[in-house]
């Protein structure tokens, strides 16, 4: 598909954990569907991997190095592209880490802190300089990536599971905020990927075996169309 075509041609997309994985992924099919696609990640080299991706697939992106963590740099993103567009059309929210696996006693209060910031603290920061962005569109779209452990009793996974279901109440909460506006916003739980958090959680588990990312991104770009009416839902794959 050629730049300029597609069902989100002249869309304004930000999309954060983009430089590998799921994130990567739905940014290539964003892309791939006509949206310029701001790819946000800390990792230089995989933003450039992407970058290649979405170029080979027709499309076009602005590359922004960034630790999510670094909150005070997120408002300045904002701000760019609100100088830059006025607007942003969608935001997916797909950073994450999960930590070691660990009984949740034995988690150090940093490694619980830096969960939280990344999963947590840097999605409300997104939403807080987003909002008004969001808003500037005709048919701003926000989805946010969770998982199924935000909803299911499962040992080892306590900080990352907790991190989700504060950001799945979060989302919601915002969801309904914003019910009498053009902004729509939802959860998407991709179910089991081949990534390398998931390879990192199952060591033994035969790759081969697991849905790839490309496989499931298209399902959430579904939910980055204007005419996606759903809003404070998790949809699951």
């Amino acid at each position: 598909m050629t730049a300029g075509a597609g069902r989100l041609a002249g869309r304004i997309a930000v999309v954060t954990g983009a430089s590998r994985g799921f994130g990567r992924a739905v940014a290539v099919d964003l892309a791939r569907e006509g949206a310029h696609v701001i790819c946000v990640a800390r990792t230089v080299g995989g933003l450039e991997e992407t970058d290649d991706l979405i170029r080979a697939a027709g499309g076009q992106a602005t590359l922004v190095p960034l630790d999510l963590r670094d909150f005070d740099k997120i408002d300045q993103l904002g701000a760019t592209l609100y100088g830059r567009y006025g607007r942003t059309d969608i935001l997916v929210g797909n950073a994450a880490t999960m930590g070691a696996l660990q009984p949740l006693a034995q988690a150090k209060p940093a490694e619980w802190q830096q969960i939280f910031d990344l999963n947590v603290t840097a999605n409300y920061r997104l939403i807080r300089i987003f909002d008004p962005l969001l808003r500037a569109s005709d048919a701003g779209r926000a989805v946010f990536v969770t998982t199924g452990l935000a909803r299911v009793d499962r040992p080892y996974f306590g900080p990352y599971a907790a991190s989700k279901a504060a950001l799945e109440r979060m989302a919601q909460d915002y969801a309904r905020e914003v019910e009498i506006t053009p902004v729509r916003v939802n959860l998407f739980d991709p179910g089991i990927l081949r990534t390398r958090m998931r390879a990192a959680a199952y060591p033994g588990e035969d790759p081969q075996t697991v849905p790839t990312p490309e496989s499931v991104a298209p399902a959430l770009v579904d939910l980055c169309l204007p005419g996606e009416g759903r809003n404070g839902t998790i949809i699951t794959q």
